[in-house]
């Protein structure tokens, strides 16, 4: 069932791309679940390149909803890219990640708080007074170390690498992830 959903929620994503860009894909909506409240990030690559990536923090709508919503945000809010053009869009990969809920973290420092993230398992959002970022878990692939991975999503919120203060709050969350080329694999 995990790889249903996964099958579903990649489809659903492809289609709401294409049918923003005059094309159909076949993509079931049908599926009770699809109606629950949910949070997810739709993260778009080209041979191997980020692509686009947008998502949701928290749920606040369906989850049917929120992965339409996010896929074409990805595909054409996305600011650090140029929107996606129909010529793109067979060439590009997409994942879907599933978030759970946030987990606020308790430290007073910041020694304390790297000490209690989790490479490869933890999403984490960063807040200081009005900045704010987030990275997926996946983005311990390209940074694993904690510190590393602190200092970026640091300069991500608009903030200098060493920043720290008081008002520093920590979330973590876990995704479950799908990939259009894990399927592919299975089929070939």
């Amino acid at each position: 069932m995990t790889d249903n959903k996964g099958q579903i929620l990649l489809a659903i994503a492809r289609a709401s791309i294409a049918e923003a860009l005059g094309m159909t894909y076949p993509a079931a909506e049908n599926a009770p679940w699809l109606q629950k409240k949910a949070a997810c990030f739709v993260t778009l690559t080209r041979h191997g390149q980020l692509r686009g990536c947008m998502g949701t923090l928290e749920a606040h709508r369906s989850l049917l909803q929120d992965v339409k919503h996010n896929a074409r945000a990805a595909a054409f809010q996305d600011p650090r890219f140029p929107a996606l053009t129909a010529d793109e869009l067979e060439t590009t990969e997409i994942e879907v990640s599933l978030l759970s809920a946030m987990q606020p973290l308790q430290f007073s420092s910041e020694q304390q708080a790297l000490a209690q993230l989790r490479p490869g398992i933890d999403g984490v959002v960063f807040e200081a007074g009005a900045y704010r970022s987030t990275f997926l878990p996946q983005v311990w692939e390209q940074l694993p170390i904690p510190r590393d991975f602190m200092a970026h999503l640091k300069q991500k919120a608009g903030l200098p690498a060493d920043y720290w203060s008081d008002e520093v709050k920590l979330y973590r969350y876990s995704v479950t992830k799908w990939k259009e080329s894990d399927f592919e694999a299975q089929t070939s």
